[in-house]
């Protein structure tokens, strides 16, 4: 499937042959910039997600609380009593959608922090959404990912592994998806009904950090070249369009997990990852794309 999935990237013009190729991490960091620090003092940071003015919006699930950074790095309070909100991700609708699992629910938070119920009954982990509002909810204790409707209908479209963090390419025809314990990430081929088929181990194998067996593969993020970037126990590893690892990026904090990551700040060109209590961010060559938007 790989090499079939090469050259339809270069029948579209998104990537050529060669560049694909060709994409090292020095083609992403910026000499002389490393993370800088934006936020501290948390329980656990996770599922953090830009809009399109570059606000960054990431949760602390233990003390129930989602925080807004702006692009100039202040950092302040945008909803409380969140039932251990985990992942996000904005919506074309611009709502900020969560994984609201102390409820057990999918919810759309508006402009001032308030949930709505979109579905019930998930035990939901992480989620992407798409341009036409549709969402896909990782299930990690029951092995599988949901389709949910904008109208809350729900129904599972892969099961059988036990999935964590998920995103969508840029034009939306495939589904990433990862697995903690195993060294690839699984790749779905996104149907026009929005059921999943050809799975495949597309992106791998990910590096392991000395004596782990498992990569601890978490959120990931992508780039306007389409790159994709990993959250593991290794560190932010990066792949091209084609699958191949370009490197990985060090953790601001070796010894805490890194949980998740996203593109923010000034033209969505800052780097962000949510790592044990802190989120961090560094300036890069590249810059995000907007979810929920083609």
């Amino acid at each position: 499937m790989r090499q079939i999935m090469v050259c339809l990237l270069a029948l579209f013009g998104m990537v050529s042959a060669a560049t694909a190729q060709d994409m090292p991490l020095s083609q992403v960091l910026i000499d002389g910039e490393g993370w800088q620090l934006l936020s501290e003092g948390h329980g656990f940071t996770e599922g953090p997600a830009a809009d399109k003015e570059g606000n960054v919006f990431f949760t602390d699930i233990p003390n129930n609380r989602i925080h807004k950074i702006a692009p100039d790095g202040k950092v302040s309070v945008f909803a409380e009593n969140t039932a251990k909100t985990n992942g996000l991700m904005f919506g074309p609708d611009g709502r900020l959608y969560g994984c609201r699992n102390g409820e057990r629910k999918i919810v759309a938070y508006d402009s001032e922090g308030q949930p709505h119920t979109i579905a019930v009954d998930i035990d939901s982990n992480d989620l992407v959404v798409g341009s036409d509002g549709r969402i896909f909810v990782t299930d990690p204790p029951n092995q599988r990912v949901w389709l949910v409707s904008m109208k809350g209908e729900k129904k599972i479209v892969a099961s059988g592994f036990r999935p964590n963090g998920i995103i969508l390419w840029r034009d939306e025809s495939t589904l990433v998806v990862t697995d903690s314990d195993i060294p690839h990430l699984w790749t779905f081929k996104v149907e026009a009904d929005g059921s999943l088929s050809a799975k495949d181990k597309y992106y791998g194998p990910l590096m392991l950090p000395p004596g782990r067996d498992k990569p601890g593969s978490d959120g990931m993020t992508i780039d306007k070249d389409g790159r994709l970037y990993v959250t593991t126990a290794a560190g932010l590893q990066m792949f091209d369009p084609t699958g191949r690892l370009g490197g990985a990026i060090h953790k601001p904090q070796s010894g805490k997990s890194l949980s998740n990551a996203c593109f923010g700040g000034p033209g969505l060109s800052h780097l962000y990852v949510t790592n044990g209590d802190k989120v961090y961010r560094r300036k890069t060559k590249t810059a995000g794309v907007v979810y929920g938007k083609k």
